[in-house]
Parts: structure tokens; sequence; C-alpha cells
């Protein structure tokens, strides 16, 4: 991720908080944005082609934003993105814009694997126990990886909590060589 990207996606974030909006209708106009964005390769053509004076492409964008119920902050947003010839990054910056958002709201991404299927029961108790780790709430995923043998290995961020069977024979290997 490059740095601009996270200093726009801050910078909404502020507004969103700032203008007390609706974080679920932000949401929905942006979707609905960006899947006009992926739809229509024409107006990522001319949204994104220098020789296209940054005027035309924002009238465009008004000309959008009735059809498409943009609030004036996200329009605004989108039209600094092609003001200052981002817009090309408006992906990356609404995914920044969502992290971001669920920093602030004190939830962590999880990414829990483990050897078998878990039961329902099973992945209460251990969200429970990773949103203790993460001290904050979870919104986890999780992945069945039979290489592990056993146990469950949680990733939160860039932090790796592996209490793998297969980590703990690596661990134990190493051990045993030094």
């Amino acid at each position: 991720m490059t740095l601009f990207v996270s200093r726009y996606a801050k910078a909404f974030a502020d507004v969103v908080a700032e203008f007390h909006l609706d974080v679920a209708d932000v949401d929905k106009q942006l979707k609905d944005f960006l899947a006009t964005w992926d739809e229509s390769a024409e107006l990522r053509e001319v949204f994104e082609d220098p020789s296209v004076p940054a005027e035309q492409k924002i009238a465009a964008l008004d000309k959008m934003k009735g059809h498409l119920h943009l609030a004036p902050q996200v329009r605004n947003l989108l039209a600094v993105l092609i003001h200052n010839d981002r817009i090309g990054a408006i992906h990356d910056v609404v995914a920044e814009y969502h992290r971001e958002l669920q920093l602030r709201l004190g939830i962590h991404q999880a990414e829990i694997t483990t050897a078998r299927k878990l039961t329902a029961e099973d992945k209460e108790s251990l969200l429970k126990y990773v949103a203790e780790l993460a001290k904050g709430q979870v919104e986890a995923t999780f992945k069945l990886d039979e290489s592990i043998l056993g146990g469950v290995v949680v990733r939160i961020g860039s932090t790796v909590y592996d209490g793998s069977m297969l980590g703990r024979v690596e661990r134990l290997k190493e051990e045993l060589s030094k």
C-alpha cells in the first residue's frame, strides 16, 4: 500500500466521524460507486485519462451523484481523488478506509486456521479467546488446513499465534538442533 492511500483513507474516516455520517450509508454509496466503476470501462478510461481536464471529470461525477445518491462528503472524496489523479486507486482507498474504521472501532481482523472443521460451539469459544488476545472485538475468518496436523494458528494483523501441532514440532526440532 502506498502512503497516499492511507492518507486519503484516514482523512475520509475523519470526515465521516466529524459529520456523524451513517457508516452503513457511506459503505453503500462507496459500494455503488465501485460497482459502477468496475462495470464501466469507459468511465475508468475517462476518469484515468490525464488529457481529460479534472473539471470535466468532476462534472461527470456530479451527473452520477444523483443517480448513486452520494452524500456530499463521499462525492468530495471522489472529486479530490479525481483532481489529484488518484482515482485509479479508489479500491485501495476504500479498502484502507474500512480497515481504518475498524481500527477506530476497536475491531480486529483475525484469520483462524484449524486442522479440522469446528462446531459452532468451538468457534464461539475460540472467538472469545482470540478477542482476549486482541484486546477488543474480532471479525474472524476461518480456514481449514490439515497440514497443521492439529491445534490452531491465529493471525491478528501481523502477529501470529501458532498453537498448531506442526508449529510445536518445528519449535521442538529447532530446540533439539541447538
